[in-house]
């Protein structure tokens, strides 16, 4: 079973997600035989490299809120991501521009830790406040999962990895998702937001049931057999 998940690295919403995601699928029977995917999705192409003001102001210019409210927002938001565990610290968080963080988790999907950074991206996001565009802060984060840091670096520094962020984006548009976080399972059953862990489950036995059907036998008697046992 195939699982792509789509999310951007500066969305709150994201990161509960996963862990709701992932508290599922730790109880899912055949999770030894999923595949996961992480999918680039950007909630603001146009944020820039660089940005020295609040979230909080960011965010209550952009949806036309008084920073009061925005500020209350995120207190909600920071409360939700505590009951998973998570740790959020929006007062030292940097919305910045993601592209050059997608790029590298599909670098990182090349050397086979892609989960692993993703996790670490987060969790320096929200937790840590570090600048997830800063090449420097990107390759220190990569080099803690494993990857090499000049290989990390010339990546960074050259365009590679850009045209599967960008075809990450345009397959989101053909699935039809407008926001994040969002999962699809074998292409066919689709998840979006951060729905409760029940959701996931009921989605995950429903999609193993649909790829996985009892095969059923007649036998010579005349009894029904399965692929394990037969009926009296």
């Amino acid at each position: 079973m195939q699982i792509e998940i789509w999310s951007d690295i500066a969305c709150p919403w994201c990161y509960i997600g996963r862990r709701r995601f992932e508290t599922a699928l730790a109880e899912f029977e055949h999770r030894d035989q999923v595949e996961i995917i992480w999918r680039s999705f950007q909630l603001d192409p146009n944020a820039p490299r660089e940005f020295n003001g609040s979230i909080y102001e960011m965010l209550a210019k952009k949806y036309g809120m008084s920073r009061e409210k925005s500020e209350a927002m995120h207190a909600h938001v920071t409360e939700l991501a505590a009951q998973e565990g998570l740790e959020y610290n929006f007062d030292i968080a940097h919305p910045v521009n993601s592209f050059d963080a997608h790029r590298l988790l599909h670098f990182a999907l090349h050397h086979g830790v892609q989960s692993e950074m993703k996790e670490r991206i987060q969790r320096g996001y929200f937790t840590e406040g570090v600048v997830v565009s800063d090449y420097d802060t990107l390759v220190r984060l990569a080099t803690e999962v494993g990857l090499d840091a000049e290989e990390t670096r010339a990546m960074l520094a050259s365009d590679q990895y850009a045209a599967e962020v960008r075809a990450d984006i345009q397959r989101a548009r053909m699935f039809g998702i407008q926001g994040v976080p969002f999962f699809a399972v074998d292409e066919k059953y689709g998840v979006s937001g951060a729905q409760p862990a029940e959701v996931f489950k009921q989605t995950f036995e429903r999609a193993w049931a649909d790829a996985h059907p009892l095969i059923q036998v007649v036998g010579a008697d005349g009894n029904i057999c399965d692929d394990e046992s037969c009926t009296v």
